[in-house]
């Protein structure tokens, strides 16, 4: 007894001496890539904005003050007011935490069905293949945003179905990925080894299969929640979204059109806010593609 322990300790230390010796590798192929660098860590501060975000402001987002509204930027209302009073960078700040919310959940949960669904197809194959792969071909048929504003037109205006449509159409996109990965994975000859030796299907694909496709997963995500933020934005925008007074940058940025000429700042940082968190996800998953790749380790 006192023999397996201890010789499970060092087997224990070993394999997280090989996990942090793998994160400092990872860590060192990204800081080659300033882009990506910069990305994440402005995403990074994000994310402690979203969570801290009511301390940082003593406005109320959603009160209206008639005596307050349009006001430029200025010390007291760093982005201004909007038509109804209200400080936009307060607004902002709560609406981060929505967009962030709405992008990261709708993800997962495509992710979550397309990863399923990829490695069922890639897998087995066969009438499961064929079926699965007709049925995202014809939902990558539709442009996202359209199909987006079919599901939202059906189920109704809110935010949680924004999620739900978000998600439908980000399944279709993980699904191939996977599927393809799947492919690559299967035909290795250990997998054909265990197989033979009668390893179960459940084994062999959380085993082994998925812990080897996990990267392209990984980047893929990162990308799709550029989009998904794209989308819901652009629901909100069309009025398919969260509904005011919720501070939301895509309904803010709607809000904001109507006095663009003679106060532009209402429109402009909801906007702004919009594509800097776009383009921070995209660098950041262009990097995460580079670091990733097999062939990009060399």
């Amino acid at each position: 007894m006192h023999n397996m322990t201890a010789d499970a300790r060092p087997q224990e230390s070993g394999n997280h001496g090989t996990r942090l010796v793998q994160w400092k590798s990872f860590y060192h192929r990204l800081r080659k890539n300033k882009a990506a660098l910069w990305g994440g860590y402005f995403l990074l501060l994000m994310i402690i904005v979203a969570v801290i975000g009511p301390l940082l402001t003593q406005y109320d987002p959603t009160k209206v003050d008639y005596s307050t509204k349009l006001l430029k930027p200025s010390a007291a209302h760093w982005f201004g007011t909007d038509h109804n009073g209200r400080d936009i960078f307060t607004r902002i700040i709560h609406g981060m935490r929505l967009t962030l919310s709405v992008g990261f959940i709708s993800v997962i949960i495509g992710a979550a069905f397309g990863v399923v669904l990829g490695i069922i197809s890639g897998y087995y194959g066969g009438k499961w293949d064929t079926l699965i792969m007709r049925i995202t071909d014809v939902m990558l048929a539709f442009p996202g945003i359209l199909l987006a504003l079919a599901v939202v037109s059906v189920l109704g205006k809110n935010l949680f179905n924004v999620i739900i449509a978000v998600s439908i159409f980000s399944i279709p996109t993980f699904a191939r990925v996977v599927r393809g990965s799947t492919l690559a994975v299967r035909k290795l000859e250990y997998i054909d080894a265990m197989r033979s030796l009668g390893a179960s299907d459940g084994r062999i694909i959380f085993g082994h299969i998925l812990p080897n496709i996990t990267s392209p997963i990984i980047v893929q995500a990162t990308l799709r929640i550029a989009v998904a933020i794209l989308t819901a934005s652009g629901l909100s925008f069309l009025g398919l979204g969260a509904q005011p007074p919720t501070p939301e940058w895509g309904a803010m940025l709607n809000d904001g059109r109507n006095y663009i000429m003679d106060h532009p700042h209402v429109a402009l940082f909801p906007g702004l806010s919009i594509v800097v968190v776009v383009i921070a996800f995209n660098l950041l998953g262009d990097g995460l593609r580079d670091v990733l790749d097999p062939k990009m380790k060399k």
